[in-house]
């Protein structure tokens, strides 16, 4: 034999050639592919079902915030019940009467002050103030005024109304509640006896 090249098979023999299907990797063995494919694979599928559930999560539908209570006048009620006889005989110039406050719905309320327009009465309550009611309750509550100076009230008081300061955890607001015109008879009335010498 001479020159460079192949070996040639010689008399008799043949060469034997092995399907490249079958021919094994370098450095990557048929039965390590397989697992490394199935690891990918899980890899793979793991990230997407996170991918997924992030999207879902992120896109999922807000719940609405719980409302926010009313303010503490739209929910507050106070009706004039009627007046009593307190101190007659003894003092013409204290006189009560009784009102209803009911709280429709929402969280409690305070009632932290109560006053009327007239710089020439006081007023207490009994309860005093300040005093909570609750939704569906209806308090009872007596005022009592006492006039202190008879040239600072009205002679006929046409349209009195009773100030009431209210606190609920929406707000704090003073408001005007207008007892109507039985209120105010009665009222005018008390105030003629109470101040009858001055009114002349």
């Amino acid at each position: 034999m001479t020159g460079v090249g192949p070996v040639e098979p010689g008399e008799g023999t043949r060469v034997r050639t092995v399907p490249l299907a079958h021919r094994p990797q370098r450095g990557f063995p048929p039965r390590n592919f397989e697992r490394h494919r199935r690891a990918a694979l899980g890899t793979l599928l793991t990230s997407a079902v996170l991918a997924g559930s992030g999207y879902l999560y992120l896109t999922r539908p807000r719940p609405q915030p719980p409302p926010e209570p009313t303010h503490p006048s739209k929910v507050t009620a106070v009706d004039y019940l009627k007046p009593q006889a307190t101190d007659v005989g003894t003092d013409p110039r204290r006189f009560s009467f009784d009102v209803a406050m009911s709280l429709e719905s929402g969280p409690p309320v305070t009632v932290t002050r109560i006053s009327q327009p007239y710089a020439g009465l006081s007023v207490t309550s009994s309860p005093r103030t300040p005093f909570r009611t609750k939704a569906g309750a209806t308090r009872r509550i007596t005022i009592t005024m006492q006039v202190t100076e008879c040239g600072k009230v009205p002679r006929n008081a046409g349209l009195p109304f009773l100030d009431v300061t209210l606190r609920n955890t929406r707000a704090l607001e003073a408001h005007s509640f207008i007892l109507g015109s039985r209120y105010a008879q009665d009222l005018s009335q008390a105030l003629q006896v109470a101040c009858s010498n001055d009114f002349g």
